[in-house]
């Protein structure tokens, strides 16, 4: 039993292949890992994007509806001004 495992340890196990192995699967995998990284990173950012648009459209009718709605004030508070100068003639 000795005499075998001297023997395994006395040839030693060639690192070469397992390192030209670890040479090239190890910058695949990182390069792997960085690309899917990037990618989901560029999704998220899609997303962002399209709803800050979502929002800009949102924003911009809401503009819109309040110069709808002050147009309708002055309007109404013209009516108003002529309501009381009418109660002012009356009374």
């Amino acid at each position: 039993m000795t005499h075998m495992s001297t023997t395994l340890a006395s040839t030693g196990t060639n690192l070469t292949p397992i390192g030209i192995v670890l040479a090239i699967f190890v910058p695949i995998c990182a390069a792997v890992a960085v690309i899917v990284w990037n990618y989901y990173r560029l999704q998220r950012h899609h997303a962002d994007a399209v709803a800050m648009a979502s929002y800009r459209k949102l924003a911009e009718e809401a503009v819109a509806n309040m110069a709808e709605l002050r147009a309708e004030m002055a309007k109404l508070a013209e009516h108003a001004s002529g309501v009381e100068q009418l109660m002012r003639d009356v009374g």
